[in-house]
C-alpha cells in the first residue's frame, strides 16, 4: 500500500528555520574604523540576504587602555548601523593596549552564546555570497593563507617537531594526528599552523573561553622549548591550532578556495590588495568606493585617499604581474616600499 504523502502544511512546520550566523569583526578607532566600513560595505554590495548578522565589536576603555580605543566618528558609526552593523562593546581584562591582537579573543565573550558564528579580521572584503559556504560550525578551521613565520628555529636549539609537540602535550591534546604527512619532518607545513585572519564554530563563548585559557598560559607558562621564540605578535596564531583541534577541527573542513578566495579577501594592507589580490577584488572595493557617502568618509584616512581616490594603488598594481608573484610576502613589500608606494 503506498505511503500517504505529507501534507504540504505539514511539511512546511517540518521545514527547519534557516540558522542565522554571526559576524564578528573589531573596530576601533583610526585604521581599523575605516577598514570595518569597508567590509560592511563589501557585505552589504556582495552579500546582503545570506543569514549573516554582522557585529563591530569594541574594546572599552579600561585599565589596559591608556586612551579610549573606540571608534570616535560619530559619521562612521552611523554609517556601518546604516549598513547593517551592530556594535558589541567588550573588555579587555588580559590584552588591550599591551596585546590588541587579543582584542578577537576577548570578544568573543560579548557575542550570543550558543549561536554560530564567524569571526574576520577587519582588514577583510566580501566579495560573494556568504551563505554559499558550506561551514561546518561543530568542525572549526581558520585560514591556510599564511606563510611559516613561527616558530623561527635557533642554532641548536629545538626543531618544530619538539617546539609544536610541547604544547600539544602541555594541553593534553594528541600530536601526531595533526601531521600533514605529505610535507617532510622539519617543515613548517607538516605542523597546524593558521593565519587567524578567520576562524569559526559553534559557539564564541565555548571557542573564547578555550582560545582565552590556551593563549595565557602559554604567555604566562610557556614549555620550555619556547624559551627562544617570540609571542609577540604571535600568541594568537599559537593558540589557535590547538583550540581548534582541541574540538575536532583541522586543516581541511572546509573546501578550498572560498575564504580567501572567491568569496572574501584577506588583504593586509592597500598595497598588498593592489599588488596581489585578483581583479574581482579590486572590482569591489572600488565598486564599494564610489558612492560619495562612502568616498566622503574614507578620504579622511590618508592611505585610503591616496590608495583609492588617487590612484596610488593603479601604480602599486602595475609593479606585478599576479601570475608571478614573489613567493615571500616581504619581498613584495620591499618592492612597494623601494617605489615609494608603502602605505598603512
Amino acid at each position: 500500500m503506498a505511503r500517504k504523502a505529507p501534507s504540504s502544511q505539514t511539511s512546511r512546520s517540518q521545514k527547519a528555520e534557516p540558522q542565522t550566523v554571526n559576524i564578528l569583526i573589531v573596530g576601533q578607532n583610526g585604521r581599523l574604523a575605516y577598514e570595518a566600513l569597508l567590509f560592511a560595505a563589501s557585505k552589504q554590495a556582495r552579500s546582503q540576504k545570506d543569514g549573516f548578522r554582522l557585529f563591530v565589536a569594541e574594546p572599552q576603555p579600561g585599565a589596559l587602555w591608556p586612551n579610549d580605543p573606540g571608534i570616535k566618528d560619530g559619521d562612521i558609526r552611523a554609517a556601518l548601523i546604516e549598513m547593517g552593523a551592530t556594535f558589541l562593546p567588550f573588555e579587555s581584562r588580559h590584552f588591550g593596549h599591551a596585546y590588541p591582537y587579543g582584542n578577537k579573543i576577548e570578544a568573543l565573550f560579548a557575542l550570543p552564546a550558543g549561536e554560530p558564528f564567524v569571526f574576520f579580521d577587519t582588514d577583510t572584503l566580501v566579495l560573494d555570497d556568504l551563505g554559499s559556504v558550506p561551514f561546518d560550525f561543530e568542525r572549526p578551521t581558520a585560514s591556510l593563507r599564511r606563510e611559516g613565520t613561527w616558530p623561527q628555529l635557533e642554532l641548536y636549539g629545538p626543531g618544530y617537531a619538539q617546539i609544536w609537540k610541547s604544547l600539544y602535550d602541555r594541553f593534553g591534546l594528541d600530536f601526531e594526528s595533526t601531521l600533514d604527512l605529505s610535507h617532510p619532518d622539519e617543515y613548517w607545513q607538516r605542523y597546524l599552523y593558521f593565519n587567524a585572519g578567520f576562524f569559526f564554530y559553534k559557539c564564541p563563548k565555548l571557542f573564547g573561553q578555550r582560545f582565552l585559557d590556551y593563549a595565557l598560559e602559554i604567555r604566562d607558562d610557556a614549555p620550555k622549548e619556547l624559551v627562544c621564540q617570540s609571542l609577540d605578535p604571535w600568541l594568537d596564531q599559537v593558540a589557535l591550532p590547538l583550540v581548534i583541534h582541541s574540538f575536532g577541527g583541522g586543516r581541511d573542513t572546509l573546501p578550498a578556495g572560498l575564504l580567501d578566495g572567491e568569496v572574501t579577501c584577506h588583504y593586509r594592507t592597500l598595497p598588498l590588495l593592489y599588488a596581489r589580490e585578483s581583479d574581482k577584488a579590486i572590482e569591489v572595493l572600488e565598486e564599494i568606493c564610489a558612492p560619495n557617502a562612502v568616498k566622503k568618509l574614507l578620504k579622511q584616512y590618508d592611505p585610503f585617499k591616496r590608495m583609492i581616490y588617487q590612484k596610488r594603488g593603479q601604480k602599486v598594481r602595475a609593479l606585478f604581474d599576479r601570475e608571478d608573484l614573489p613567493r615571500r610576502e616581504q619581498a613584495i613589500r620591499n618592492t612597494i616600499k623601494r617605489e615609494g608606494f608603502w602605505m598603512r
